[in-house]
């Protein structure tokens, strides 16, 4: 049976996304609609701007739909601020802003610095054969505070940044500060799909 999963077409890179996700064999859609929302297994939140997204989220009347559905045990994906958004907690963000939840950690926005800190490495990711990954980070967040629900799954392994967390699974439910979508590598949408197919027994 192939999984269905939705990339959220709001905002970031929801073509890149729905590439490498058929890459990896499932159907992907992109959802704008609770309509379409309601027709897919799974849903992967891309990069962009968390603050935009979340009021996206609002006007399109999706906020609500989206996180009952990932209370109800939706498999989630989320890149950069995808990650913000499926965190339960935020640090340095803007008054008001909310977040969908579901992952039992705490994100700091932007923690690796504004654009022009931009950068690449290579990782390691638990669940992720066949040697590292080359990730690619953009105003992207990282882990500050994990729960006991969640599990660690990624840390930046050398430089400055050495030991930050930047990825992490609870359940159906994963998240990394990078963005995977655009390095051509689909393994972590390989993983996902995995993660997908698995809730679906």
């Amino acid at each position: 049976m192939t999984a269905t999963v939705g990339v959220l077409a709001l905002q970031g890179d929801v073509r890149e996304h729905a590439r490498a996700l058929e890459t990896e064999g499932a159907r992907a859609v992109p959802v704008r609609r609770v309509s379409e929302l309601d027709a897919v297994d799974a849903l992967v939140i891309p990069g962009g701007e968390s603050t935009t997204i979340d009021k996206l989220l609002r006007a399109f009347d999706l906020y609500e739909p989206v996180r009952d559905r990932l209370r109800a045990g939706m498999p989630a994906y989320g890149s950069c601020a995808g990650m913000i958004l499926l965190a339960d907690r935020v640090l340095g963000g803007i008054e008001g802003q909310q977040t969908l939840g579901g992952i039992d950690i705490t994100v700091r926005r932007n923690a690796f610095g504004r654009q022009v800190d931009s950068f690449e490495t290579d990782l390691s990711i638990d669940g992720i054969d066949d040697g590292p990954l080359h990730a690619v980070f953009i105003r992207a967040p990282w882990v500050e505070e994990v729960g006991p629900a969640a599990t660690v799954v990624g840390r930046v392994e050398g430089g400055p940044a050495a030991g930050r967390i930047v990825a992490v699974r609870q359940g159906p439910l994963l998240v990394t500060s990078f963005h995977p979508e655009v390095t051509g590598d689909t393994r972590v949408h390989r993983l996902f799909v995995q993660i997908v197919r698995d809730s679906q027994g």
